[in-house]
Order: structure tokens, then C-alpha cells, then sequence
């Protein structure tokens, strides 16, 4: 294998799990990257060799891990992080940058965090899985966009069962019973003009209580959450019809097209009318 495999996603359609960037790379001695404030997650999986991890939890204090072959290590956004590799063993990795509406409790779900960012096994061949669809994607880094999401989905889908810090929901939390049905609640109304409050009444909740539950389940404001869920269905209807970016503008609960145009051009750097002439289907 080549000592560096790197791969940008360029696709941004995809909105529960969304990928970013991902590679492979056999390290030098002492090679590092940082320090560093990441704008998504991060996880790197150690092949072989050792190396560092300096980063900052919760409370702001910095901690230094030491990390070798097996394990893994999370980068949560918002957080300064330096890691290295070792002088005399420098470590082998396979990584994967990531976001997206369900990345954040799939983490907590696996008992990863700022706090825990270390990721042990509970066995070597959880290891090896995990291991072998992180290399998958290095190595396939121009298969088309769904079938790349999909492996994305298998590496979650590893991570989360192979995790020995792997959380056990009985029940769930209100905030998330809450959360879900603020999420319903968008998925069927979303061409109308809904607002914080709306969502906020539907679950008889406090506007402020509503917002801070939502951003601490889903990782980002609710209104946040509505607009990028409004920019991907438009994004389907810019691919898959032939109706004018003005219907599409309404269907998707903005009756000024230029705000929506602005709206879009904000989620996926491009105007509606580019975005459409880029990945129209015929």
C-alpha cells in the first residue's frame, strides 16, 4: 500500500451522515498535525506503531493520550487537538472526517466523546472490522457518492457495535422522545412556515427549554436542523424534476425565491440553478 491515501467527498446530498474526507497514511517519525480546531469529527483508527493525542475535554483542561495498534481516537468539532506520531515506532492509520444530523448520537451511543476519546475494542476481530471498512474506503475513494455513504453507514455500523465503551439506552431520555417528534413534526411540514415556536408548541414545550434540548440531542439549532433539511429536498428536486427553481423555492417553504436562492448557496456553496446543470439526471 502506498504510505498516503487521501480522498475529499464532494457530495453534500447526504444529510444524516455525511462525509468529508478520508484516507490512509504511514507516518515518519514524530509526524504531527496540529494544533487544530476541527469544524467536524475526526477518527483515526492505529493500524500499527504508536503516537500522541493532546486535546481538550469538556472543562477545557488538555490531556495527553497515549495511543497504539488496535485502538482508535475521536476528534470531536470545537476542539484544539495535536497528535503525533512516536519517535522510534511512528504509527500506521486509517481515518475518516465526517458530520451530519446523526453523527452525534451515534457517538454517544458508543461512548466516545471529549471526555472519552479513546476507542478500545472489545475484541481484536471488532477491531479488525472496523479496521477493514475504514480501509475499504481509502482504497475505493472514487466509487460513486452512494455507494461510498454506504460503506460510511458500515463504519458507524462497526464502530458502534464493536465499541467496548458502548453505551446501553433502556428506555431513552425524554429530551430525545422530544427531539424525535420535533424531527417528525419537520419531515411532514417543512413546506409550511415553521418556526422555533411551532416546533416548540407541538412538543408543549418552552421555546428557549426546546432549543437547548434539540442542539444538545442533534448537535445543532433547530432552525439549523430546518434549513438544511429544506436544502436537501430541494437538492432532489434540482436533480430529479424539470420544475423551476420559483416551485421549487415554495415546495420547500420559501415563497421568496431569493431568499431561498441565498438559503442554498449557504448549505452547498453553489446557486440552485449550478447545482442543477452539475448533477441533473437525465
Amino acid at each position: 500500500m502506498l504510505n498516503l491515501l487521501f480522498h475529499i467527498f464532494s457530495d453534500e446530498c447526504f444529510m444524516d451522515l455525511s462525509l468529508v474526507q478520508y484516507g490512509y497514511e504511514r507516518c515518519r517519525s514524530l509526524h504531527s498535525y496540529g494544533p487544530f480546531v476541527r469544524n467536524n469529527y475526526l477518527f483515526h483508527y492505529v493500524i500499527s506503531g504508536k503516537g500522541t493525542l493532546l486535546t481538550d475535554d469538556t472543562s477545557n483542561h488538555s490531556k495527553e493520550y497515549k495511543i497504539g495498534p488496535g485502538c482508535g481516537f475521536l476528534i470531536e468539532p470545537g476542539r484544539i487537538n495535536t497528535y503525533f506520531a512516536d519517535r522510534d515506532d511512528p504509527w500506521e492509520y486509517t481515518w475518516i472526517e465526517f458530520g451530519g444530523l446523526r453523527a452525534k448520537e451515534i457517538l454517544e451511543s458508543s461512548g466516545l466523546s471529549s471526555d472519552s476519546p479513546i476507542y478500545f475494542p472489545k475484541s481484536p476481530e471488532d477491531g479488525e472490522r472496523l479496521k477493514n471498512e475504514l480501509l475499504y474506503l481509502a482504497n475505493h475513494g472514487q466509487e460513486p457518492s452512494l455507494h461510498l455513504i454506504g460503506h460510511l453507514y458500515l463504519v458507524m455500523d462497526a464502530l458502534l457495535r464493536g465499541s467496548s465503551q458502548k453505551r446501553t439506552v433502556q428506555g431513552g431520555k425524554l429530551s430525545e422522545f422530544y427531539t424525535k417528534e420535533a424531527v417528525t413534526f419537520i419531515e411532514q411540514n417543512y413546506a409550511l412556515p415553521l418556526t422555533v415556536e411551532d416546533m416548540a408548541k407541538r412538543c408543549n414545550l418552552d421555546r428557549s427549554y426546546f432549543g437547548k434540548i434539540f442542539r444538545e440531542t442533534m448537535g445543532q439549532p433547530p432552525q439549523e436542523f430546518l434549513i438544511r433539511y429544506r436544502m436537501s429536498k430541494a437538492a432532489e428536486l434540482l436533480k430529479l424534476t424539470d420544475l423551476s427553481i420559483g416551485d421549487i423555492s415554495v415546495q420547500v417553504g420559501y415563497p421568496n425565491q431569493l431568499h431561498f436562492s441565498r438559503a442554498f448557496k449557504k448549505v452547498f456553496h453553489v446557486s440552485p440553478r449550478a447545482y442543477r446543470q452539475n448533477n441533473k439526471i437525465i
